[in-house]
């Protein structure tokens, strides 16, 4: 049974694809740029514990000016001058964002004097962009995780015995042996042993397939308890798992630059204070009202607020397992308009069950179950727990089988209460020219097996990957409650299957039978038309999740994808995707309340400033009460709203 139903569960989810793919180089344009990038971190750590010993010496030990300042004069040197590196190649590249105006204020801090607002602007810089720069995720850590499940040997068989090889000297042709749960090396041919291989890390399909002489294997799928000799049919670069890291690569070269949300509401504030603070200055002619329209004019509301804000809602998310990878994504899942999703292990639950029994006229159903499930006792094939746990479902106890055995070309055999039994393929049983073969059914999605008792044709079994219990009711309530104009289902399973779950979910546009290469080529067109949002769930969604705009994984099936998504769901629930849409929207609207809202009372203090009714000193009190508003409305965020979830 296990051999012909391996050459139906494959399901061509991995088509063949010689196409290259090549890495262009990353743009020297890239945000943020690379010495800022090195040293934020460090920046930030050094200007927190400066700050703290200017506040300990000033009113701990109640020191002169002249010492308690050096630790903030310090770190306006060693923190300010990166900053204002980068402030320069901003300006040459005309960039404008809220960074930009801080980089001004320091500048006015220090002529000024006022060390410490010059101190704390350099850590709100620093501090923010050393957390995006943790937070999000590069390409080397998705290839290190890639690259960490293969072997760096094969087990290469000779004349003289099996010996390690590199596996970059493994050639087409070779003769190799795969040991018990070891990685599959390079892609080939079974050549001796039967056994089971996983291969959901590759296709995203939960199945243990059987592979025996003749059947394919892929690298990168897991072996089973039985130990395979393997001909190579590729060598090692040219090898599926190969191909995945190389479209990687790609995808994660060409990932969309998205704007952040203070960077464009910076774009807007920033040159609106200068001028303002320039007009203020020519018209009165006094230079230190250009001083107090720019220190009033900090940009705090944007450099805190909105930071303030998406961390507090990180902080909610994990509480709600739901682990943030790339902050950038909280800011952008609101403005997502194309929701495409993989089908197994997201849409459905990845777990086969028994969803038609179809009897050739003579035949009991409760009876051919009895049989079968009895035979199925002996097998480890899935559709064989798919059959059990019918049987178990429907209270039938299970008489004892004898002669158990699967011969090559036949299936599972056996004898099961004085009848004869065979469970295999419809080619296989068609091939024997048994009475009653012309009655089998036309072949239909899903999977399936065939029966026969006696030599005699009895049933069809069919089995289908049931849809999540909350994937038609999540699917349907994109539009209406999120704005998306369309929702996509792309998979690498058989397109009749396909079209299957789509009707049961409510979805029209469907891509089945596609690899790898074919899902990013697609996400990455339609990301062009609009911001998308991808989930999935296996190694092949990867590539697919980085090109998108936001990219999702749903449950913990592979470290590989968790580290390719911007946000990973622990549950495998579709509900804790609506409840982050919920709070991505609620942060925006917090994050907006307290960067507008704090700018709105900056471009006020900056009329009275210009006017001449604020000195530099009361318009950095001022900024200081419009920032802590700010902040205390940001920290809203990290508290759960009353709803959730709206499905």
């Amino acid at each position: 049974m296990a051999e012909e139903h391996a050459d139906v569960m494959t399901m061509d989810a991995m088509p063949p694809n010689s196409s290259e793919t090549r890495t262009p180089p990353k743009s020297s344009s890239d945000r943020p740029s690379g010495l800022w990038r090195r040293k934020s971190t460090l920046i930030a750590a050094f200007s927190f514990v400066a700050i703290l010993v200017h506040l300990v010496l000033r009113f701990g030990f109640q020191t002169v000016p002249s010492t308690n300042q050096i630790p903030l004069q310090a770190t306006l040197v060693l923190g300010g001058l990166p900053l204002l590196y980068d402030l320069l190649r901003k300006l040459l590249q005309r960039e404008f964002g809220s960074d930009l105006l801080g980089g001004i204020s320091i500048i006015t801090s220090v002529l000024l004097g006022e060390y410490l607002a010059g101190s704390i602007i350099v850590l709100m810089l620093s501090g923010g962009e050393a957390l995006e720069s943790y937070a999000l995720r590069s390409a080397s850590s998705v290839l290190a995780a890639l690259a960490k499940r293969m072997p760096s040997v094969a087990h290469q068989k000779r004349e003289s015995g099996i010996v390690d090889v590199e596996l970059q000297e493994v050639a087409i042709d070779d003769t190799l042996v795969i040991f018990p749960h070891d990685i599959c090396p390079v892609d080939g041919v079974v050549i001796e042993g039967r056994g089971g291989m996983d291969e959901s890390y590759l296709t995203g399909e939960p199945f243990q397939l059987i592979k025996t002489s003749g059947s394919t294997v892929i690298s990168g799928a897991i072996n089973g308890d039985s130990a395979l000799t393997i001909r190579a049919t590729k060598r090692a670069a040219d090898s599926r798992y190969a191909k995945i890291m190389e479209v990687m690569r790609e995808s994660e070269s060409k990932r969309p630059q998205l704007q952040r949300l203070g960077d464009r509401l910076g774009a807007i504030y920033t040159p609106v204070a200068v001028s303002v603070a320039l007009i203020a200055w020519v018209a009165s002619g006094e230079a230190t009202r250009f001083l107090s329209v720019l220190v009033i004019a900090t940009p705090c509301p944007l450099l805190i607020g909105i930071p303030v804000a998406i961390i507090g809602s990180i902080s909610l998310c994990a509480r709600r397992a739901i682990i943030v990878k790339s902050p950038i994504v909280l800011e952008q899942i609101a403005q997502c308009r194309t929701a495409i999703f993989d089908k197994t292990g997201t849409l459905t639950y990845g777990e086969p069950t028994l969803t038609e029994n179809l009897n050739a006229p003579g035949f009991d159903q409760t009876e051919v179950l009895t049989l079968v499930a009895s035979l199925e006792q002996f097998s480890k094939h899935p559709l064989a727990s798919a059959i059990l746990a019918a049987a178990s479902k429907a209270g039938i106890a299970l008489p004892e089988a004898t002669e158990v055995s699967e011969q090559p070309g036949k299936g599972l055999i056996g004898t099961v209460s004085g009848h004869s039994l065979q469970i295999t393929s419809r080619n296989k049983l068609a091939e024997q020219n048994i009475p009653g073969v012309d009655q089998i059914p036309p072949v239909a999605g899903g999977l399936e097996c065939v029966v026969a008792i006696d030599e005699r044709y009895a049933a069809t079994l069919r089995f289908r990957d049931a849809p999540r219990s909350d994937s038609h009711s999540f699917v349907n309530h994109l539009a209406p409650r999120h704005q998306f104009n369309r929702v996509m289902l792309l998979s690498g399973d058989r397109e009749t299957e396909v079209r299957y779950l789509a009707d049961q979910v409510g979805i029209t546009q469907i891509f089945a039978e596609q690899s790898p290469e074919e899902k990013l080529a697609i996400v990455r067109k339609e990301t062009a038309k609009a911001k998308t949002l991808y989930v999935g769930d296996g190694i092949n969604d990867a590539p697919a999740m980085m090109a998108a705009t936001v990219g999702m994984a749903i449950g913990q099936n592979s470290d590989v994808t968790a580290e390719a998504a911007g946000v990973v769901i622990m549950d495998n629930s579709l509900t804790k995707v609506d409840e982050f849409m919920h709070i991505s929207r609620r942060m925006r609207t917090i994050a907006l309340q307290s960067a507008v809202g704090g700018m709105a009372l900056s471009l006020i203090g900056m009329g009275f400033a210009a006017s001449g009714y604020l000195t530099p000193v009361a318009g950095a009190i001022l900024q200081e009460v419009i920032d802590v508003a700010a902040v205390l409305n940001a920290l809203r965020a990290a508290f759960p709203p009353k709803v959730m979830h709206d499905m």
